[in-house]
C-alpha cells in the first residue's frame, strides 16, 4: 500500500519512515510533484492537520495523511501550542524558538511540558484523526544533536535525557508522534490488509 505524508518537514518524513511497518510505503510531497507549503490557518490541531489532507486529497486524488504537533507548557497556559514551530517569528527557526522558550521559563525550576500530535488521515474519502502525547519537563540545557524542534529542551518522563540526546529508536518507540502513528497503521492493517 502507498500513501502520501502530507509535509515537507524532511526530519518529520525521516521519522515517520523509520516507525511505518513493511507494507506500507510512505510518499513525500516530493514525489508527486508537490513543492508548495500549505498555509496552517487552523485554531487547533486537527484543524491545521486536516487542512493538509483535504488539500493534498483534492488536488491529487490520493489517499494520505497530516500531522500537526506542538509542545505545550501548562506554566505558559498552553503556550507555545500550535504555534510551535513558529513561536518566535517566521521563517521557522528551531534555534531562535528554543531561545525564546527558555528566556519565558528562566524562573521556572523543571517546568512541565507536553509533546501533542494529531494526525488526519484521509482514506477512501473518509478523514479519521489519531492522537498522541508524551509528557516530560524542559531542560535548563540545550542538549543533544538529534531530532529536531523542541528535542533538544524536552526531557520525557522516565528518562534523563533529552530527545536530543536519545536514539531515534528509542524516541520511535515513546514519543508523541509514534504514539499516534502506530494507531494509525493499526487503523490501516484492520482495514484495508
Amino acid at each position: 500500500m502507498k500513501i502520501v505524508f502530507a509535509t515537507n518537514n524532511q526530519s518529520k518524513l525521516k521519522e515517520v519512515r523509520e516507525i511505518i511497518p513493511i507494507g506500507i510505503e510512505i510518499l513525500s510531497l516530493k514525489d508527486i510533484g508537490f513543492f508548495d507549503e500549505i498555509k496552517e490557518t487552523g485554531t487547533s490541531y486537527e484543524e491545521n492537520a486536516q487542512i493538509k489532507t483535504k488539500y493534498i486529497s483534492n488536488k491529487y486524488s490520493i489517499d494520505c495523511f497530516a500531522d500537526d504537533s506542538g509542545l505545550e507548557v501548562p506554566c505558559l497556559n498552553g503556550a507555545p501550542g500550535i504555534y510551535s514551530a513558529r513561536f518566535a517569528g517566521t521563517p521557522k527557526n528551531d534555534i531562535n524558538n528554543i531561545k525564546k522558550l527558555k528566556e519565558k521559563l528562566k524562573k521556572k525550576t523543571k517546568p512541565l511540558a507536553y509533546f501533542k500530535t494529531v494526525i488526519s488521515l484521509n482514506i477512501n474519502k473518509e478523514n479519521i484523526f489519531f492522537k498522541g502525547k508524551i509528557k516530560g519537563y524542559i531542560s535548563k540545557e540545550t542538549k543533544g544533536i538529534n531530532g529536531f524542534g523542541y528535542d533538544p529542551i524536552f526531557i520525557p518522563d522516565g528518562y534523563d535525557k533529552t530527545f536530543g540526546e536519545i536514539s531515534s529508536k528509542i524516541k520511535n518507540k515513546i514519543s508523541h508522534r509514534s504514539i499516534a502513528i502506530r494507531k494509525l497503521v493499526e487503523f490501516i492493517k484492520k482495514n484495508f490488509f
